[in-house]
């Protein structure tokens, strides 16, 4: 915490509080007029609130330090301690007693986070054209996902570039058709060959080029229709509870070439997008932070607008409309054409000075919790054009957690902000992100502690393998990072992670999550790969855009995971050893040694990822991205790529694999291949230039220098000074 630059800032005075004129002007002009909530009480509330929580967020932070101390004086001092690894966490603190059999209750959930299976976006909500298009992409066009990405390949004059390609258009037609007979087949013949689309009293009816007619396999799977029934406009499918429409349209130039008028398929995609606060912005201070919020605000109000120029053109985006549909019983009914969004907190390790108490910082996330639920407010009340939650609550993702104990104290301080507000006790739901591993070892016992507000728990495999290097920083030097993830520690993490939400009693109540894909470039490879998710029994994964969740979303209709889940359960995992295999780091064996090339290609490798990223996030304020890696292959990186990166090299500095010499001439050398890769950005600045004035280069050397030093391995202090200071320097 802390390590802030110094800038100016000015303050407006409420009681013990000084709030910054951005945030107080955002509350008093935009915020709340539209909840007609007091603003003296309830900045009076907050100082009460900060009073007694800052101390006790404080006391978590210590108490993290004071537990990796005595890690890593256990793994210098083995034959002096107790030498199970499990009786000496146990003996520490650290790792708690399996709970009671708690029953995860949580209620007024919407069915999107509850009990459907899809895909999740994770978007930076402090840019509102990417905000919106993620919370448009509920829905997504299955003939654009093939036929602008690398899922259909350029073979046979299929070629994507240039003017639309019919060779092309046909192979995508033609793979989505074959998807259509997979997954919601006809009782005779095929999507491919249908000349036509009706609704009866039977349900849907197809008509073929000979005139005889089929119904589907399974009349349940027509959900409803618009138009007319005799030549419907949309028809919708359904199977395992995700969307597929027709859109037919023979005016269209796609429609009017086929026989049956089928313009487009549109494919249920992101059921839920995470707008985020966190590890995917550059936020450092109240200017920032406000942007924000108020797009925040815009979002639970329904009318938030983005306005830029596209392909030479003029384009103001907005949130998608509901649309009604006639239902197979012919009832006018709604579908959903927006995500259920959730919003992510920053961690207790964060503090700011956009609100100081007696003229010192507080937790940023206390922050973040209020504002968060007081522009949920707007949505709670249905005074905007839109809903996001017609069950009344609000969703709040809370990163970064160590235990138990601090998921209670997250529950106890939202019951306090519910209570400033005016909320129902219980509105406040909370995601635990299974990033740490202090949570993951006692994940039963910290959803156990939030059973009432517990709406999400997942996976990450960048900050968790972070996080599992730093507390192992004094086992050994660690295998090569790309090693690390066939390790017997993370395989172990994430099948428990799913077997403990499902001992918990998730589903229906919450979902369960997995990672990121994180080469939003390589859809083929994305198709293949990441169907082993569902396939794990998550509920849900992220994607790294529109896209892609459009693609994924069909892993969702090849994978019924309600059935799969039961089935997982009937056949528990041994989670006493999982929980042993979770505490085996990563870490070379004896008798392996690297050879210099290999120890200099993993170095360059880490380096440059770094250097890519912070200069993007110091340099230009920009916190997710596609950035090229060493070869030149975009991979969609946040914060948390940092973190393992950086403890990566602070870990085999720190054992004598690498010298500070080589580390800085690896980072110089970097910086150049850096710059080049950035050319093309007339907004960017060189770091190879001059290496002593530049201040990207010196908050990258910085986190690899004092990564070992860092609490937790986290990036952010070292991240938000430099930025400050770059801010300050433009």
């Amino acid at each position: 915490m802390g390590n802030f630059y110094p800038v100016a800032v000015t303050y407006e005075t409420f009681g013990r509080l000084e709030v910054s004129k951005p945030l107080a002007d955002f509350v008093n002009s935009r915020l709340a007029p539209n909840t007609h909530l007091d603003i003296e009480q309830f900045w009076s509330s907050l100082e009460q609130a900060i009073v007694r929580f800052g101390p006790s967020i404080r006391a978590c932070l210590d108490e993290r330090d004071d537990l990796q101390a005595q890690i890593d004086s256990w793994h210098r001092n083995r034959g002096d301690l107790p030498a199970s690894p499990i009786d000496f966490l146990r003996s520490i603190g650290y790792l708690a007693e399996e709970p009671p059999p708690v029953a995860v209750t949580t209620a007024g959930v919407d069915p999107e986070v509850a009990r459907l299976a899809g895909p999740q976006l994770v978007v930076p909500v402090d840019n509102a054209r990417y905000a919106l298009n993620a919370a448009n992409a509920r829905w997504g066009s299955l003939y654009d996902a093939f036929y602008g990405t690398d899922a259909i390949d350029e073979v046979g004059g299929a070629q994507r570039s240039g003017p639309y390609n019919p060779v092309r258009g046909q192979r995508v037609i033609d793979r989505v058709r074959a998807l259509l007979d997979s997954h919601v087949p006809l009782a005779s013949g095929s999507h491919g060959d249908a000349a036509a689309y009706a609704v009866s009293a039977d349900g849907l009816r197809v008509e073929f080029p000979s005139g005889a007619t089929s119904g589907l396999a399974d009349p349940e799977q027509f959900a409803g229709y618009t138009g007319t029934d005799s030549a419907p406009d949309t028809v919708l499918l359904r199977k395992h509870g995700l969307h597929i429409e027709l859109v037919i349209d023979r005016d269209h130039p796609i429609g009017r070439d086929d026989p049956a008028g089928v313009a487009d398929v549109m494919m249920e995609s992101a059921l839920t997008t995470i707008m985020d606060l966190e590890d995917s912005v550059s936020s450092v201070d109240a200017e920032d932070k406000t942007v924000a919020y108020a797009n925040w605000l815009g979002l639970m109000q329904g009318n938030l607008t983005a306005s830029f120029t596209k392909d030479g053109q003029p384009v103001t985006r907005s949130l998608n409309e509901d649309s009604a549909v006639i239902d197979p019983l012919g009832i006018q009914t709604t579908v959903r054409r927006r995500s259920v969004m959730l919003i992510r907190s920053v961690g207790l390790h964060m503090e700011t000075d956009m609100v100081r108490l007696d003229s010192q910082p507080i937790p940023e996330t206390i922050i973040d919790v209020a504002m968060a639920a007081w522009c949920a407010l707007c949505d709670l009340t249905a005074t905007g054009p839109h809903r996001n939650s017609h069950a009344g609550s609000v969703y709040i993702v809370m990163p970064k957690l160590h235990g138990p104990g601090e998921t209670a104290l997250v529950r106890d301080f939202f019951t306090e902000i519910e209570e400033v507000l005016g909320m129902a006790p219980n509105t406040l739901k909370m995601g635990i992100m299974d990033e740490e591993r202090r949570t993951s070892l006692n994940l039963a016992a910290c959803i156990a502690e939030a059973s009432e507000r517990v709406v999400f728990i997942n996976t990450g495999f960048l900050d968790r393998t972070g996080d599992d290097i730093h507390t192992n920083m004094e086992a050994g030097p660690m295998i090569p990072k790309g090693e690390i993830k066939a390790s017997e520690w993370l395989t172990a993490y994430e099948e428990a992670n799913v077997a403990v939400g499902l001992a918990m009693g998730l589903p229906g109540h919450a979902q369960i999550g997995k990672g990121m894909w994180a080469r939003p470039d390589d859809m083929a490879a994305m198709l293949d790969e990441k169907i082993g998710h569902p396939q794990a029994g998550a509920t849900t994964a992220w994607v790294p855009s529109p896209t892609a969740a459009t693609l994924h979303a069909l892993h969702y209709l090849e994978t019924d995971v309600g059935t799969l889940q039961n089935e997982l359960a009937e056949s528990p995992v041994d989670r006493a050893a999982a929980v042993e295999s979770m505490l085996a780091p990563a870490v070379l064996p004896p008798d392996r040694e690297l050879s210099p090339a290999e120890i200099q290609r993993e170095l360059d490798n880490n380096a440059q990822g770094i250097l890519g990223y912070v200069t993007r996030w110091v340099g230009q304020g920009v916190g997710c991205s596609k950035v090229p890696d060493i070869d030149d292959v975009a991979l969609m990186e946040d914060r948390a790529t940092l973190r393992i990166s950086s403890q990566h090299i602070a870990n085999w500095l720190h054992h004598g694999l690498l010298s500070e010499e080589q580390v800085v001439e690896a980072m110089q050398r970097m910086a150049a291949v850096v710059d080049g890769q950035n050319s093309d950005d007339p907004d960017y600045e060189p770091m190879s230039g001059d290496f002593s004035t530049s201040i990207p280069f010196s908050a990258a050397l910085s986190l690899v220098l004092e990564g070992r030093e860092q609490p937790n391995g986290y990036t952010e202090a070292i991240l938000t000074a430099h930025r400050r200071r770059q801010k300050a320097a433009s």
